[in-house]
């Protein structure tokens, strides 16, 4: 049975918790993602941050990004969503699901391992069932 392990982004760049919004949004263009992992200086996951998070959370708020830190715009964001490495791709399938999230971050030891894209997970699936996992995760 295939695991987070083997289906993940290994590698995945993290933005520093005190990175403002405008160079979170460099380093997403840079690296051509749509979300980065938050790490603090314990390199530690703080959270993730997404395209989407820094439109509707502080530019249509009217927040300026170059004072807004990815670290701030995590507070407040709710519980942080992740797996196991050794989760299997259902326990991924159902974490997508069950909390309406397109990109869950893996730890091992606590430590950030890699980064799980719902594109991963039906790349997985048999192609009648990639239909149904995308939408259980894009109800909302």
């Amino acid at each position: 049975m295939a695991t987070a392990r083997d289906i993940m982004t290994r590698g995945c760049e993290c933005v520093g918790e005190q990175e403002t919004l405008v160079d979170t949004a460099r380093k997403m263009r840079d690296l051509d993602v749509g979300a980065l992992p938050i790490c603090g200086e314990d390199n530690r996951l703080k959270g993730i941050v997404t395209d989407r998070d820094i439109v509707v959370r502080c530019l249509a708020e009217g927040t300026d990004p170059t004072r807004l830190t990815a670290g701030q715009l995590a507070q407040g964001a709710g519980d942080l969503i992740w797996v196991d490495a050794d989760a299997s791709v259902d326990e991924v399938e159902q974490t997508l699901a069950q909390n309406q999230i397109r990109r869950v971050p893996v730890l091992e030891n606590r430590q950030l391992v890699g980064i799980i894209a719902q594109a991963d997970v039906a790349r997985q699936l048999p192609q009648q069932d990639t239909g149904q996992v995308v939408g259980a995760i894009s109800q909302r």
